[in-house]
């Protein structure tokens, strides 16, 4: 899984992607069988980054498992996400992961080269893990090169936040399919009617120019590498710098003084791109109404979404297997569990937590609503491969579209330092 629009993402992937690209992993040689617990208790080590209120979430959920399995134990351990992967990276360095611990997509293949993870099919093989009822083919954003490396515990897509009261006295209302030259075009008016930016910054979102990429028939990665030319970001970045001068992007000074609030929330433009399960921060932070719009497409079909997702994954190392697979069964298919996490991790992944859940509040319905509706219009594909190094290279390119949006560097000179660094960090 992974980073975007959000501030957690926003805030740290500077510090973790270049730390993350440079550290040397020591193989791991440890189990992959069933374990040696044999009659005695367990204790279980699980790891995962998120604000308190997610940690007071996952501890209800893990008494329920203790009580479930007596003979398991679970020991846990949170930070914020920098924090959180400087720390999984010190104990993988040093051969002593946590058993179980949250993942995404971008560390996949790069903690799978180092022999980090372990492939989980062993354990679905011994039925003590199941890949059953997994919403919309989500199972899949675990799988590479055959071998399951995460189990999902949410789903999300990229999606278009808006203020609706701005776009209403504008007289704009989004539809499916409409293309990128009408979004372009709201911009502008609602710039010219309503003086305000139309959108916040759109060019600096890996997962957003990936879908652009995939509409266009190309994509960000591939299982190997970048799978766009330096020509294709050129004409990308050179557009967004363009509408930054013109006023018609916030200009990203005013973004990060009002950070961590999201410039949307802060009245400083009219939409937004971002992860639909990060929604609900807008109504807290804002004093507008704000919805969910279709992402604006290139041909008036296709999105290039996909879903995403934070996942659980294990330790290569774990003496625990079996029983570290019966937590993670656990957790992604219990009801109960599924009723106190809620959207907390994106959309819950499994049928029966989904229907188990039931939203009350208008934001976390909207979120619903948008992935079922999204789902139902045929545009999801399979997310795209993330090659070894994909979070160094996300950070790369949030840092440097900031810059180039700030005239510290031209957009030529900021496409050739991207895929440089790029080129390294993949090559690593």
């Amino acid at each position: 899984m992974g980073m975007s629009g959000s501030v957690e993402r926003r805030t740290v992937l500077r510090a973790a992607g270049a730390s993350l690209a440079t550290v040397g992993l020591a193989a791991a040689t440890g189990c992959g069988g069933d374990g040696g617990s044999g009659d005695g208790p367990v204790t279980i080590r699980y790891a995962w980054w998120g604000a308190e209120a997610r940690a007071q979430k996952i501890n209800r959920s893990i008494e329920l498992f203790e009580k479930k399995y007596p003979k398991i134990k679970v020991k846990t351990d949170f930070q914020d996400y920098a924090a959180y992967w400087e720390k999984f990276q010190t104990q993988a360095a040093g051969g002593n992961p946590p058993d179980v611990f949250q993942n995404a997509v971008g560390f996949l293949r790069k903690y799978d080269k180092r022999g980090v993870l372990l492939d989980l099919r062993s354990q679905m093989d011994a039925g003590n893990l199941s890949l059953d009822d997994f919403r919309a083919g989500v199972e899949k954003v675990g799988q590479v090169d055959g071998k399951q490396l995460g189990i999902p515990v949410g789903s999300n897509t990229m999606s278009l936040v808006i203020d609706e009261k701005l776009f209403g006295r504008a007289g704009i209302k989004p539809k499916e399919g409409w293309t990128w030259d009408e979004y372009f075009a709201a911009l502008k008016k609602i710039h010219d009617t309503q003086k305000v930016a139309g959108d916040t910054g759109y060019f600096g979102i890996m997962y957003l120019y990936d879908l652009y990429l995939r509409q266009n028939g190309k994509a960000f990665f591939t299982k190997d590498g970048l799978g766009f030319q330096e020509a294709d970001l050129t004409e990308w970045w050179t557009d967004g710098y363009n509408r930054v001068k013109a006023g018609i992007v916030t200009d990203p000074k005013k973004v990060a003084q009002v950070a961590p609030k999201s410039a949307l929330s802060a009245g400083l433009a009219a939409a937004e791109f971002t992860w639909d399960n990060f929604t609900v921060r807008y109504a807290a932070e804002g004093d507008s109404t704000y919805g969910l719009a279709p992402i604006p497409t290139t041909d008036g079909k296709e999105t290039g979404q996909y879903l995403a997702s934070l996942m659980l994954s294990a330790s290569a190392r774990t003496e625990h297997p079996k029983e570290v697979a019966q937590f993670i069964d656990f957790m992604v298919h219990d009801p109960e569990v599924g009723k106190i996490m809620g959207y907390d991790r994106g959309i819950l992944a499994t049928t029966d937590q989904f229907d188990a859940y039931k939203p009350t509040d208008a934001p976390n319905k909207a979120i619903a609503e948008y992935e079922e509706d999204t789902a139902a219009a045929g545009v999801l594909g399979t997310i795209t491969p993330h090659p070894s190094g994909a979070d160094t290279v996300e950070a790369a390119f949030l840092r440097i579209a900031g810059d180039m949006s700030q005239g510290k560097t031209k957009v030529s000179d900021a496409v050739k330092q991207f895929f440089s660094e790029a080129k390294t960090a993949l090559a690593a």
